[in-house]
């Protein structure tokens, strides 16, 4: 396969594919996470130079366009499920400190994004509360800050898919 990208600002969202039996410029473009493409092939356009002609007109129509389109704001994803969760609980984490002493302090660390770009976290001893009630105290927490973020819908989604693992909160 053959694709070649330039990068000069004439050639900004126009490819060249060479590939199999596809030889054309492709265009493309982005608006709120939706592509916008479009190949020019060169046996419709009779040429290379004329598809290439066509396409850079196509892309600068399709600029006009998309910037007629307001931004639409990003949503906020909510994620339930990450395979590299081992509590079973997103956002809460089994944690375990060395402190230059030597004193080791183990934990179930709960961390939210109360707005976008902004984390935070706590955390709950399992020396102070025990194994078990230190993991239920995380999760309540968990729950709770989700439920003040999202409201009860997503916090309702999070039980649901607790009690179905078998974790009581």
């Amino acid at each position: 396969m053959y694709n070649v990208t330039t990068t000069t600002p004439d050639m900004k969202g126009i490819s060249r594919i060479d590939s199999g039996s596809t030889h054309g410029w492709f265009v493309r473009a982005y608006k709120n996470g939706k592509t916008y493409s479009k190949l020019f092939s060169d046996g419709k356009w009779k040429s290379s130079e004329l598809a290439l002609a066509s396409a850079r007109q196509h892309r600068e129509s399709l600029q006009d366009r998309l910037a007629k389109i307001p931004v639409k704001p990003r949503g906020r994803r909510i994620v339930f499920r990450d395979s590299r969760n081992t509590t079973g609980v997103l956002g809460v984490s089994r944690s375990i400190k060395h402190t230059p002493a030597g004193v080791v302090s183990e934990s179930y660390a709960v961390t939210w994004r109360p707005e976008p770009g902004m984390q935070k976290c706590t955390s709950f001893s399992i020396n102070k509360y025990g194994e078990e009630k230190a993991f239920k105290l995380a999760v309540a927490f968990r729950l709770k800050k989700l439920r003040e973020i999202h409201g009860g819908a997503v916090a309702r989604k999070l039980k649901g898919l607790l009690e179905e693992k078998g974790i009581a909160v």
